[in-house]
This record gives C-alpha cells, structure tokens and sequence, in this order.
C-alpha cells in the first residue's frame, strides 16, 4: 500500500459506476429548427445567437463575426507534440497493461479508466500480453524544451526498457526516462543526442476557466498527430485516483494512445497532461481528465532537476468535516480538515496539534477539505514556514510551523470511508465494556461488544470489537462514561455526536454518529 501524508481512500468502481451511470438523452431540437441554426451560423459564432423577433430581425442588425478556426493555433503548436512508444518487460509491472478477462470492471466499463489499461498499450494478437515477453505501449507527450526535454505520463514510461518518440514529421528519436512520479502520474525524458532546436511550448500561467476554448493533440489508436477541440468542463475534478487529485475535465476527445499529450488554450500554453477518461464503453464520450498545468509545472521541474520529486509534510491523519461531524462540534459550516491524530516526531505534533483539531487554514488560504490540505501542503518544498488556522476545542488559533520532508514520499494512507467504524452506547445501540477487560483491547477506552443492526452506530458501521476512545472530546473508560457524554451533548442541542475510534486493522479516526432517542 502507498503511503501518504493525508489519510485517503479511492471511491470504488462501483461507487464510481453508481454516481456516473449513463443516461439516455432526448434529441430536444427538430430537424428544421438544426437546419435554421446552420443556416444563420448560430452554431459557429463567437457569442450565442440572439433569439429576436422577426421584426427585430428585420432592423438590420449586423451577424455576429464566424470563428477563424483553431488552424493558426494548431500550426504553431502541433510540432511540439510527439508520439512516445515504450518496450516493457510485462513481468516488471504489478499490473498488466491491457486486460483481456471477463472481469465485472471490463463486462461494466470501470468508468474512470486509466491510460495504463485503456490508452493504446497492446500486446500478442489477441491484445493480451503473454508472460515472459515484451510488450509495446505507445502514449503521447510534448516538449518544453528546445534541447529535447518532453512531459509525458509516468505510466506510458513506467517500467519502460526502451523509449522511441516520434516527432510530427515522421523522424524517430531513442529517449530516456529523467525522472517519474506516480503520485501525480508525471514523467520527464529527454531525448538522446545533441540537437537543440525542437519546437516546444510552455505551461500556461493561469488556470483555465470553465468555458475556456481546449484544444488536444496526441497520438490516439497510434494515429498521431491528431487533434482534436472542445472546452473546459469542470475544474477541481476528484476521481478517486489518488490523494492530489484536481483534475481539470474537458470534453474535447480524447483515447487510446493520447495519454501524456496536452490540452492547450487558444493561446497555445498547455493548461493540462490528458491523463483519464470516463468511459462505460473503452472510447470517448467527452469526459476526460487533465493534469492542471500549475501541477505538472511544479513536479517537472522537480524531476529536471534531481529526477525525483521532494514534498512538504506535515505528519497529519485528517479527514473531511461532514456535515454530521460539524453539527457534532458545534461549527457553523463543514469545511476544513479534521485531525485524527498527529505523527509521532512529525512537524504537526512538534507543534501541538492535537486529535481533534481542525486545520481551517494555509498561509491564510482557506482549507475546503482534506485533500485541499493534502495538495497545498504537497506543493510546498520541506524546510518551508507555514501559518495554520487551527480550531482547538473550539477556539481559533494559529500555529506556525516548518514542513518536514515526507520520509520516503510514502506517507501512511488510512481509509477515508465515512460510514467506518462507530461507537457504542447504550443510546445508539450498542453495549460496551472496559477495554482493559477484553483481552487485546489495550487499557484505554471502551470496547463495543455487540451491536443492534437496526440502531444508528450500526448504521455509521460500527463493529463488535471497536474500541471507542473518547465521545464528544472526553476520554472514556466505562459504559458510563459514554452516557454521560452523550447525555451532555444532547443537552446541549447537538443531533449528533463526536467519537474517536480505533478499529483492529485501522488507525483511530473520528465518526460522527446520531443520537437516538431511547
């Protein structure tokens, strides 16, 4: 298991399915109304039409100016982009490049695909590499460098025993990997050689808006070259893939093989490395997902200069502060990242920073969640001084810190699933006994040694054998003390309660769980 600083665990497919599960969409519009449409160039206009009178119409207002096109754009641009074929020895990968089983991911579409299963790797005649061999992928990627230097995607290179790149006018060039990381499915080669006069383009300065024109070159079904438009979608997109995910979404297609090329604005700056696709069938259905530019910016420079790339830690296990789990604590909005426990020797506990806290904000930047503060703090490069907002039993403070380096760039990842783990109480349905009295519970808290399917800590996936260490922010070692606490915070008006809880095969986090009207 990767390890990170942030406790995250990735949607399921089948969660991912459930959310994204295509519809069927009526055709709104008649045929003679399309027609009407091409007719006055509503559909390639700048602006959309206005939808005037015909007497207003009949006033002689001027048409709107057609679009040139992307041609220019695609002229200064497309030599930068390269086709980039590897040679793998499968049996040095942990997963295969293609799969070719009747598995209930491939028979459903698993929606959110990954280039490395579903973006141009091929294998023997069937498509099924054959142990033992090699096997051939072929991905997309773009220089940012005149002397050779290109971004491509870690998994088109991963493992990789040979690199070929092929520029747009036909020549082949061997390459070699710089540097890779998989937290960001990032990689840097460089071509082999002395040349220094490739035509290359840069990151864009700006994140790309939601509407912003995005233009895709790549390599896909080995078809290279190809380029394809569309717009922005949607930003800050979450798919599960890891703990930094904050994908851009376009719907200019993309498909196998363009994995590792780039989306660039009318500008010609690359704003995002295509990287994933939401797809029930295998091919484009205009959700794709790209690798904001301000990212990739950041770990490519990394991997120039050193080949790997360094992160800031904090040494924190936090999750997001749900709506239940705000209500619990008494706060007026579920924003922020909530600490489930700091890092013995981590810049975080050096600090003070105590289960229980909630980290509100970086350098005076807000923190919407835990995976905000896992990108923000994974931007930053160890050694640097940060200002957190802290809510400490409910009080504003602020601690100052320095960032570590994260040991090994695998820091433990916990699961993230809300429903886990619950608490016992005699008000939620369920009874508890001294943890001291059950033999490999430890000494402190309480143990919960059965369970009402039907109550509500049930409900939140509590489990025989949880130990239940503190309720609403008080350690607890008896059944007693768990109504106690209970009782005050239902007193005091919260529906909901705050418990910290240890599972055998997790570390403690906190569970926000109803109180029940007994």
């Amino acid at each position: 298991m990767d390890h990170n600083d942030i406790d995250y665990t990735p949607k399921s497919t089948t969660q991912l399915r459930r959310i994204m599960k295509p519809r069927r969409f009526a055709l709104l519009a008649s045929a003679a109304a399309l027609s009407a449409a091409l007719v006055t160039g509503g559909y390639l206009t700048h602006d959309f039409p206005s939808f005037a009178s015909p007497a207003h119409a009949a006033e002689g207002a001027a048409s709107p100016a057609p679009v040139a096109g992307f041609g220019d754009l695609v002229t200064k641009v497309k030599p930068a982009v390269i086709s980039v074929r590897v040679k793998i020895d499968e049996d040095s990968r942990t997963t295969p490049l293609i799969r070719n089983d009747d598995s209930e991911d491939q028979m459903q579409g698993a929606p959110f695909q990954q280039f490395e299963r579903q973006f141009g790797f091929r294998g023997g005649r069937d498509g099924a590499p054959k142990r033992h061999e090699m096997v051939t992928g072929e991905g997309s990627g773009f220089f940012i460098s005149a002397d050779g230097y290109a971004v491509t995607n870690n998994h088109v290179v991963d493992h990789a025993k040979s690199v070929q790149v092929t520029t747009d006018d036909g020549t082949v060039y061997t390459a070699k990997v710089v540097g890779t990381d998989k937290k960001t499915d990032l990689a840097l080669i460089k071509v082999d050689g002395g040349k220094s006069d490739f035509t290359y383009v840069k990151f864009a300065d700006k994140p790309a808006r939601v509407g912003d024109w995005v233009v895709a070159v790549g390599n896909p079904f080995g078809l290279g070259g190809t380029v394809t438009a569309g717009i922005v979608s949607a930003r800050g997109r979450d798919i599960g893939s890891g703990p930094y995910d904050d994908y851009v979404q376009i719907d200019a297609p993309i498909n196998k093989g363009n994995s590792g090329g780039p989306a660039f604005d009318t500008n010609g700056n690359v704003i995002g490395v295509n990287t994933a696709i939401y797809s029930p069938s295998g091919g484009s259905v205009g959700i794709g997902f790209d690798i904001p530019a301000a990212t990739a910016k950041l770990v490519i420079a990394q991997l120039k200069d050193k080949g790997t790339v360094t992160r800031g830690w904090l040494g924190v296990q936090v999750q997001p502060v749900t709506a239940d789990i705000a209500d619990s604590m008494g706060l007026k909005q579920a924003r922020g990242a909530l600490v489930d426990s700091p890092q013995d020797g981590s810049p975080a506990a050096k600090a003070g920073i105590a289960a229980g806290d909630v980290i509100t904000a970086v350098n005076g930047d807000e923190i919407k969640d835990s995976r905000a503060l896992a990108r923000t703090i994974s931007m930053m490069a160890p050694g640097t001084s940060v200002k957190l907002d802290v809510l400490h039993k409910g009080e504003a403070k602020a601690v100052t810190l320095s960032l570590a380096e994260m040991p090994n760039d695998t820091q433990k990842v916990a699961s993230n699933d809300q429903s886990a783990q619950g608490e016992g109480r005699p008000y939620l349905g369920v009874r508890v006994a001294p943890a001291g009295d059950v033999e490999g519970s430890g000494q402190k808290g309480v143990v919960v040694t059965s369970v009402d399917p039907e109550g509500p800590a049930a409900d939140r996936g509590v489990r025989t054998g949880d130990v239940i260490l503190d309720v609403a922010g008080k350690a607890v070692s008896n059944s007693g003390d768990v109504r106690d606490a209970l009782k005050q915070a239902s007193d005091s008006g919260r529906k909901t309660v705050l418990m910290r809880v240890k599972s055998a095969d997790a570390a403690a986090r906190f569970v926000a769980v109803p109180i029940a009207k007994g």
